[in-house]
């Protein structure tokens, strides 16, 4: 890892650039599989994509253990601009952000009935995200449905999500980053395919 790497630069007004971001991440996670685009231009070190890192900005912080499969620079740039700790491993993270293939969700800390806040959130970085196609997606937030499709996600992703939704209260909210778009995927969304 370089230090260059470290110190390239993370949001130019971190705290204005970390609300822009919260705002559109709040806007996606309250109106699911809509698609949204990060309002700030990030270069984070690779394989490590724009909202993916503007969204691990906007969340993490010196409580919030982060895991990453973006490797060594990466995760040292996140650290270095978030103050995050770095998890060993997805089940020890508050956040993980998986630029590869996702852990699967019941890995994941799916906090308890009296605390569900004390769950992880899984950001998974995709090569594509498109509205208007794919999934159905239907729950609070969605007046009729919402349909997404999503490049890149494992196969049986559907599947293993309907179990996650069926633990609610307790269960894994899912941030999905393409580019600089993002979508949301809140525990109490269904999933059909087609």
């Amino acid at each position: 890892m370089s230090a260059a790497a470290a110190l390239a630069p993370g949001f130019g007004d971190p705290v204005a650039d970390a609300q822009a971001c919260f705002r559109a991440l709040l806007d996606a996670m309250s109106r699911p599989g809509l698609v949204r685009r990060v309002p700030v231009d990030l270069r984070p070190p690779a394989p490590l994509g724009p909202a993916a890192a503007a969204v691990a900005l906007a969340l993490a912080d010196a409580a919030t253990p982060l895991w990453t499969d973006a490797g060594a620079e990466a995760a040292a740039w996140l650290a270095f601009h978030a103050g995050c700790p770095s998890a060993r491993s997805p089940g020890d993270a508050a956040f993980a952000l998986a630029c590869h293939a996702p852990p699967l969700l019941d890995t994941l800390e799916q906090g308890t009935d009296e605390e569900p806040h004390l769950s992880a959130t899984l950001i998974v970085q995709v090569p594509a995200l498109e509205p208007g196609r794919g999934w159905r997606l239907r729950g609070p937030g969605i007046e009729a449905e919402h349909r997404l499709r999503v490049s890149g996600l494992p196969e049986g992703f559907a599947a293993r999500w309907g179990a996650n939704r069926a633990a609610f209260p307790r269960g894994v909210d899912v941030v999905l980053c393409a580019g600089r778009d993002l979508a949301a995927l809140p525990r109490t969304v269904s999933i059909e395919e087609g």
